[in-house]
């Protein structure tokens, strides 16, 4: 698997409550790995005020030159970082930028893609909660379902139900069988994490919707932490079980 890190490696996996090492005052920009064919997770940080310094995943998919990417990096300087990565590494022409709710480890780098003339797609409410809360708002919308091509086959968005947010998203790629479960979906060991906009009754069910539409899936990246497999599925719903 290719794997770049920007700046410093260190172990990574805050989300499940394994804290960074050895950082000697230096700040970690951003990491991407592959995590299966043409399919990768691009991770950059965030400072909050509850969980401290946060490790933020997203997702690249790259076929026949054309990239997608699914929720920007959290900011502006890692979102430069991960253009570049796209274009002078993984040589492809960025076609569209994803966001899976109105969160800023989601949409934090939108400005930087609108900038360059990026479109971006979300959940239609996720464009109004971001308008709401005075963020960047993505510029197109759908209503439950949406297909974006990329090279000779497509990346399927869809909204499921609330959990983490009213908005949350979930992206596939059928092509490596690799889902972006984003903060939908919690890393093995993961607590319940931030609940301000939670709609934590709803949650189980949402997952449960999630594993009966994708039962190939293969690959899964939460929004923080480590990525794996269905079992990423299962932990979820029964943290959240009533």
């Amino acid at each position: 698997m290719k794997a770049a890190w920007l700046v410093l490696l260190v172990p990574l996996c805050f989300a499940c409550g394994i804290q960074p090492q050895n950082l000697d005052n230096t700040t970690v920009i951003l990491n991407v790995v592959e995590v299966a064919p043409n399919t990768y997770r691009h991770l950059s940080f965030l400072e909050t005020e509850s969980f401290g310094k946060v490790g933020c995943n997203g997702m690249v998919v790259v076929e026949k030159g054309e990239a997608i990417i699914i929720d920007t990096p959290t900011n502006d300087e890692a979102s430069h970082d991960l253009m570049h990565y796209v274009q002078n590494i993984l040589k492809a022409k960025i076609k569209a930028v994803v966001v899976t709710h109105f969160h800023e480890d989601c949409l934090g780098g939108l400005k930087y893609f609108h900038e360059r003339n990026i479109p971006s797609y979300s959940f239609h409410l996720t464009a109004a909660l971001a308008e709401k809360n005075g963020v960047e708002v993505p510029r197109h919308h759908f209503k439950d379902s949406l297909r974006i091509s990329v090279g000779m086959h497509d990346v399927e968005l869809y909204h499921l139900g609330a959990g983490h947010t009213v908005d949350n998203t979930v992206v596939y790629y059928p092509t490596s069988k690799a889902l972006f479960g984003g903060c939908l979906v919690k890393c093995l060991g993961a607590g319940k994490g931030n609940l301000v906009d939670a709609r934590v009754e709803d949650w189980s069910q949402t997952i449960k919707k999630v594993q009966q539409k994708f039962p190939d899936v293969e690959h899964i990246i939460p929004g923080h932490g480590k990525d794996g497999g269905k079992e990423l599925l299962e932990y979820t719903r029964a943290l959240f079980a009533q």
